[in-house]
């Protein structure tokens, strides 16, 4: 791997290892939040028996731990570069007596299986912040065994996510971001239509099926939305870290004004949309 997207990779472990606390904070409502994209991955995989299956970028264990329950006398390999997001999924699978896990930490663009080893790999909103997105596409088909199944989920345009343009949205009108060079990692990289496809067509993949998938982030308040926003989102984190107090109260009053024409009952539940990908080796 380029030098360039060591580092990428490298900055991406240690942004999520250090964020492990608010993800495992706020599991309940991200993991409610992300259920429709999940069950749909999961329905386009149709798991079950014996089946071997890899789930990368797994978090905090989703959907990987609900594949895993699928199973019968199958196991799910659960992967991702931080170590301290797969503690708290494996937390997660005790909790809810799942044994037929394991979790190691890993990185996509450098699989440490044999070929044709999995009958399924999963991905959920990972592919966006892959420093060689072609390279984890090859590297996930060359473990997968002949007539298996990849499916993967990205984010749809930010006109159909407000739950990120609501804050992401009022920081950039407040602060001077840097400009994000194209192309580079970030949740709307894979927004294009015709991006995912493209490149599990490149990486040989076949019979690629496209399906859209709603959600709602159920907050219900806009301090919940505020919290939540600040405690897992790394680039809102990141832009406000630089900003005096008087910009970031700027901002929050900005926000919680957007919620409040947005929701006029009070009642914040946002709407999302993302995109599930299926294709065959």
């Amino acid at each position: 791997m380029k030098q360039e997207l060591e580092l990428i990779r490298d900055q991406q472990k240690e942004v999520w290892n250090r964020f492990s606390s608010g993800w495992k904070k706020w599991d309940e409502l991200m993991m409610d939040f992300l259920k429709p994209v999940g069950d749909e991955m999961i329905r386009l995989l149709n798991p079950g028996g014996n089946d071997m299956v890899l789930d990368i970028a797994s978090g905090t264990g989703e959907p990987g731990l609900t594949i895993a329950a699928l199973l019968d006398g199958g196991k799910v390999i659960l992967t991702d570069l931080s170590e301290d997001m797969l503690k708290i999924a494996a937390e997660n699978a005790a909790d809810r007596g799942i044994s037929n896990i394991e979790t190691l930490v890993c990185d996509v663009c450098d699989l440490p299986f044999e070929d044709n080893t999995f009958n399924a790999v999963s991905c959920r909103f990972g592919f966006m912040f892959f420093p060689d997105m072609l390279l984890a596409a090859k590297e996930m088909a060359r473990v997968l065994k002949p007539g298996g199944k990849i499916v993967t989920s990205v984010w749809d345009v930010p006109e159909k996510n407000f739950w990120v343009t609501a804050i992401m949205g009022t920081i950039s009108r407040n602060i001077d971001l840097p400009a994000v060079p194209p192309g580079a990692p970030g949740m709307f990289r894979c927004a294009n239509s015709d991006l995912m496809s493209d490149i599990f067509r490149t990486a040989g993949l076949t019979n690629i099926v496209k399906k859209d998938v709603a959600g709602k982030m159920n907050c219900h308040t806009a301090d919940v939305y505020w919290n939540l926003m600040n405690e897992v989102a790394a680039p809102v984190v990141a832009a406000l870290s630089n900003a005096d107090t008087a910009i970031k109260d700027k901002i929050k009053v900005e926000v919680y004004e957007a919620m409040s024409r947005k929701f006029t009952d009070g009642n914040v539940v946002i709407d999302s949309s993302a995109v599930v990908f299926c294709a065959e080796k």
